[in-house]
């Protein structure tokens, strides 16, 4: 059971004006209608959701393809349970498999199978063709840049937020580690 608790100044709500709700409720359509399409669009065209895509990526580009499953979790900013539910699901279709940690007897890695790869591989063109058309095309370069600001500033301040509402969660990420690093683009990137 978590023991995080929100706070906000007592007494003291600031409402939304119209630009603000405005902008609030955009984010929020747009935020859900590009997770239901690329969803349907991996779903209809490669057979993985967009969760199987979410844990291939970050196995695809690990040294030896394999992470520790609390690695893999800090990639995807996940839960433990979601992620070992999610890991039990591609496990049984193969496209990963666990494997017993060489440095830690009591733990494990979860390993990206030659059948995970390729299902990889193949979504991704057609992933990738799909954020270009939906997304980085329609946002244009400049913006997208300034977007980018944007989510880096406000993913940096909930990730402070919640290192100080709920430290268990905060000493999942080690100082200057954060599941919102990347490096550059890759093929798998979908």
């Amino acid at each position: 059971m978590s023991t995080c608790t929100f706070r906000y100044a007592a007494g003291v709500v600031r409402w939304l004006d119209e630009e603000e709700a405005r902008a609030w409720r955009s984010f929020l359509l747009m935020k859900r209608l590009l997770e239901r399409g690329v969803d349907r669009q991996l779903m209809a065209e490669s057979g993985l959701s967009a969760a199987d895509y979410e844990l291939l990526v970050p196995l695809s580009e690990s040294p030896g393809r394999r992470l520790r499953p609390r690695d893999l979790g800090r990639a995807a900013d996940w839960e433990r349970s979601r992620l070992s539910h999610q890991l039990k699901r591609m496990e049984a279709r193969g496209l990963i498999e666990r494997q017993e940690c060489p440095t830690d007897a009591r733990g494990t890695v979860i390993v990206l199978t030659e059948s995970g790869m390729a299902a990889l591989e193949e979504a991704a063109p057609a992933h990738v063709a799909w954020v270009r058309d939906h997304f980085v095309d329609i946002v244009g370069r400049q913006d997208l840049s300034r977007l980018a600001d944007i989510a880096e500033r406000v993913a940096g301040s909930l990730a402070q937020e919640r290192e100080e509402v709920c430290p268990a969660r905060a000493a999942c990420f080690p100082e200057g580690e954060s599941p919102l690093e990347t490096e550059a683009v890759t093929p798998a990137d979908r």
